[in-house]
């Protein structure tokens, strides 16, 4: 699950940012002053840091510092009513990747976020191959057996177990699912599609009682299986 850190004195922005965010599957840790952002920079690396920049104890600027030197990946957002192109400048220095001007749709706000994630999780190297003993899936190859017996799975299934297998843990909502399946011809999955795809996928992997796929009901889905993945 991607852990996000929400840095932001603006109360009812703050709250408003942390409900949606974590309805779309990412474990927040929100906070609204320097200090106690600080002192959860030091505690856990964040995948996403949103800072706001005037803060009453300190500014985004040094938390970015902050935060790059943690974790150097770790994606940071600044988040500020002022949109002076000097600032924005001081922001993408500090290391920041994108620079948000409020008022802003928390909603294309979301989008962005998913999106910057699934860059960066699309050039993280990938081992082709999953297998836990029972589970075999060659995504290279397209071929994959269940207790030995050889699997029939469509490209689309594929794709999805591969999507599965990479967030591993991570709890992937409905919405997120449906950004990322993308077909070669860039036809778009719809719900129904998903639903499908997943209900077809079980009746395929998990026919002993085994649970590779655990509906987060009002969320999405969660990988459970923890096999070896290498070549």
């Amino acid at each position: 699950m991607n852990k996000i850190l929400l840095v932001e004195d603006d109360h009812l922005l703050n709250k408003t940012l942390t409900y949606n965010l974590s309805l779309d599957g990412y474990e927040l840790t929100s906070v609204f002053n320097a200090r106690d952002a600080a002192a959860a920079i030091r505690r856990q690396r964040f995948d996403v840091a949103l800072l706001d920049i005037n803060l009453p104890d300190g500014n985004g600027y040094e938390l970015c510092k902050l935060v790059k030197a943690e974790a150097q990946d770790t994606l940071v957002f600044f988040l500020t009513a002022n949109d002076q192109e000097r600032e924005q400048v001081q922001g993408y220095k500090a290391g920041a990747i994108d620079y948000i001007t409020k008022p802003f749709s928390v909603i294309a706000l979301q989008h962005k976020i998913s999106a910057m994630l699934a860059m960066v999780e699309n050039h993280k190297p990938f081992e082709d191959i999953y297998d836990d003993g029972k589970l075999c899936l060659d995504f290279a190859r397209q071929t994959g057996t269940i207790a030995g017996k050889q699997l029939m799975l469509s490209a689309m299934e594929y794709r999805m177990l591969a999507l599965f297998c990479r967030s591993a843990g991570q709890v992937l909502t409905r919405r997120l699912l449906l950004e990322r399946l993308w077909d070669a011809e860039e036809k778009y999955v719809d719900e129904h599609t998903l639903t499908t795809t997943v209900s077809r996928i079980r009746g395929k992997i998990e026919a002993e009682g085994d649970c590779y796929i655990k509906t987060v009901y009002g969320m999405g889905y969660q990988w459970m299986g923890e096999g070896q993945k290498g070549k």
